[in-house]
């Protein structure tokens, strides 16, 4: 199961400069509006201290850790969904990934120019939401004349309600108000998701901040304060070297490992195990799944031919001592269709072939 987010923002934000840090793979980021003209796409690791014990508890021969795709957008500008810039073919981008990464400026530099001229973050996303739902309106407001004309002397039941779902995004997003503010019976959902819109994905706000600024918490300001520069300087370095550093600055972790782990909640995801001596292995599914299909993301024939799932927590597991002592204490429990699965479950399933 892939997932992938798109790293958003105004030219010269430090998008790239971000990317690079994340996937430790290096893209063109010169200083200068539109360098990066085709995504960059990159897959990360999802950093777990629960699999690392895992496979330190059983010396595992692999490991495999749950992955996020990360996708570096070139900078919009204002005028994007009326194509200036390089718009329309940004906007392209973004529809393609299940969340976005909204990266603003918070930091002065005055060799680096802004394309705007200032430095103002509250302003930033402003222009960048505005851009995403103009684009939107423009698709619904393509939808709405479909639908209109589709509707004429047609009195189906289920014509007629999407019509007015789309009246209703339409008069949402000209309030200019995100589309997934809209409420929607749970029959509808699916409407609404075929639509695409850019403001139904889930978003997070990312502020590029000098080094000094981060003594600030995230609590405190209600948004993630990352340095992309800093973070870029430390992907350099080896994983003793980082460690070293993170404990002299007194911090737990990076501010990579921060917007990876927050990125995987915004995206309303969680994480199962399979693990022992040839393999400790992350698997991701969205909150809610079902046994059956979480069983389904490691093979398709496990899904189709369920019987059970025998479940433990990971912690539990490592606690007693392995898989058989864990059953002797009674942790291991075994759970049918119905059981949804939860994060940090160890699980073991029983299928037929």
């Amino acid at each position: 199961m892939s997932f992938s987010i798109g790293i958003v923002g105004l030219p010269n934000v430090g998008k790239s400069t971000l990317f690079t840090a994340l996937t430790k793979k290096q893209v063109d980021c010169q200083n200068y509006p539109f360098c990066t003209i085709e995504p960059n796409v990159g897959v990360v690791a999802v950093p777990d201290e629960r699999l690392d014990q895992l496979n330190k508890f059983y010396n595992s021969a692999k490991l495999v850790p749950t992955v996020i795709e990360f996708v570096d957008i070139a900078g919009l500008v204002k005028g994007a969904a009326e194509g200036q810039g390089l718009g329309n073919k940004f906007l392209s981008h973004i529809r393609e990934v299940d969340a976005i990464i909204e990266v603003v400026r918070d930091f002065k530099n005055n060799d680096i120019i802004h394309v705007n001229n200032k430095i103002d973050p509250a302003d930033d996303i402003k222009t960048i939401n505005l851009e995403l739902i103009l684009a939107d309106l423009e698709t619904v407001n393509k939808r709405l004349d479909n639908l209109g004309k589709q509707a004429k002397g047609n009195v189906a039941k289920d014509l007629q309600k999407n019509l007015e779902i789309v009246k209703e995004l339409k008069t949402i997003l000209e309030a200019e108000k995100f589309a997934n503010t809209i409420e929607v019976a749970k029959d509808d959902e699916y409407f609404v998701k075929e639509l695409n819109l850019l403001t139904s994905k889930p978003i997070m706000y990312v502020y590029n901040v000098d080094e000094n600024e981060l003594t600030k918490t995230d609590d405190e300001t209600g948004r993630l304060r990352i340095c992309a520069k800093l973070e870029a300087e430390l992907a350099a370095l080896t994983n003793d070297e980082i460690k070293e550093y993170l404990e002299a600055a007194g911090i737990k972790q990076t501010g990579l490992d921060r917007l990876i782990i927050e990125s995987y909640k915004l995206l309303n995801l969680i994480t199962f195990f399979t693990a022992g001596p040839k393999e400790s292995h992350a698997w991701t599914i969205t909150k809610g799944t079902l046994a059956p299909q979480a069983a389904g993301t490691i093979h398709t024939d496990f899904e189709k031919g369920f019987i059970r799932a025998e479940i433990v927590n990971w912690k539990d597991l490592i606690s007693a001592g392995g898989e058989a002592k864990a059953k002797e204490q009674g942790l291991i429990k075994t759970e049918g269709k119905a059981y949804e699965m939860k994060d940090g479950d160890t699980a073991n399933f029983l299928f037929t072939n």
